[in-house]
């Protein structure tokens, strides 16, 4: 299927190919970045204009993940509205699907620099701003030096091969996932954002298959 298992901090964690995170033990899955109604908060601040079917396909692919692996717990890891008025502009099918999607599940959103202000989403799920579980690492929008830490927001990719690969950073006391959403853009590894944490590590590409890139 083109997953790739490892262990972090004591987790077994899978990343899967579309840039998501599973943890079977706990049947949890992890997104990150999913900034739903990116064109629209666009469109309304009169800024470029987008296809406006990215939240729809941000859904779709979200929702093969759920169908391939039924998690129990879904958690989004923070800019998953490209603003917090796009909670409110979501058209019904998007709203629909994502009520269902939602649906007996635990839910949870990790509020992020676009989406901060959140208490009762209207669609269901539970904002915070940060969520662990045990001894386990903190799920968080944003990296904290200390760690361990299960985060996003900087949108990681790896120029390989002519291309820029989405891509899962790993190191000692860092996880950072890739953004999940469509018409996302990426932050290349050399920005200095990255600088002084991420090595030694690996960065793992959403290809059809994960690539396992170390980063001496």
């Amino acid at each position: 299927m083109g997953d790739f298992s490892f262990r972090f901090n004591g987790l077994r964690v899978i990343a899967r190919p579309s840039g998501a995170l599973w943890l079977p033990e706990s049947r949890s899955l992890t997104v990150s970045d999913l900034h739903l109604g990116r064109a629209t908060r666009m469109a309304r601040l009169r800024h470029q204009l987008l296809p406006p079917y990215e939240t729809a396909e941000t859904l779709r692919r979200l929702q093969a993940e759920i169908k391939a692996l039924n998690p129990a717990r879904v958690i989004s890891l923070g800019d998953s509205f490209d603003d917090s008025p796009a909670m409110a502009e979501l058209n019904p099918p998007d709203l629909a699907l994502l009520h269902d999607l939602i649906a007996g599940r635990d839910w949870i959103w990790i509020r992020g620099n676009h989406d901060p202000v959140a208490e009762n989403p209207p669609f269901g799920g539970r904002f915070c701003d940060d969520w662990q579980e045990g001894d386990s690492p903190v799920w968080r929008h944003i990296r904290l030096d200390g760690g361990a830490d299960i985060s996003g927001h900087l949108h990681p990719v790896v120029p390989l091969g002519g291309r820029r690969w989405r891509a899962f950073l790993v190191s000692r006391r860092h996880l950072i996932l890739p953004a999940f959403g469509a018409y996302t853009g990426g932050l290349e590894i050399s920005d200095p954002a990255f600088d002084g944490w991420l090595r030694p590590g690996h960065a793992l590409l959403c290809a059809s298959r994960i690539m396992e890139l170390p980063l001496p």
